[in-house]
């Protein structure tokens, strides 16, 4: 069975306790690494400024105390391998509806089931749904 590597575990415990405990499920059946959790300001710009995020610093869900957005890829990693990011999307996001965990997910930001209409991939990207109002509500 897969399990999470000390860097990845450490990344993942940045994040809101809902998204730990989905990857913690993810990883028992579908062998990835997570690579981004919570982000401080100097990293979400250099990612912005680089085209990586289309956030600044505080539009994105992972500049929040406990991050609302985890990024997690299949492992081994292959960038150019796009068909099994969208499998591995797949499969989280099913996982997390069976748990009761509402996500969205940067290949299909309009939650349609079209990948094609997506005008910024965000592959590795995970978020809990409803993440601005949880924000404002603090």
């Amino acid at each position: 069975m897969p399990k999470f590597s000390a860097k990845s575990m450490s990344i993942l415990e940045t994040c809101r306790p809902e998204l730990q405990k989905l990857c913690l499920e993810v990883v028992k059946t579908f062998d990835c690494s997570v690579i981004s959790g919570r982000r401080g300001q100097l990293e979400q710009e250099k990612l912005f400024k680089d085209g990586k995020s289309n956030a600044h610093w505080g539009e994105s869900p992972h500049n929040y105390g406990e991050s609302f957005a985890v990024d997690v890829i299949p492992y081994p990693v292959n960038w150019e391998e796009t068909d099994r990011f969208a499998l591995f999307a797949g499969y989280v996001l099913r996982t997390a509806e069976e748990m009761g965990i509402e996500l969205k997910w940067g290949g299909d930001w309009d939650r349609d089931y079209h990948l094609s209409d997506n005008r910024f991939d965000d592959l590795p990207h995970f978020e809990l749904v409803g993440w601005r109002e949880k924000v404002r509500a603090h």
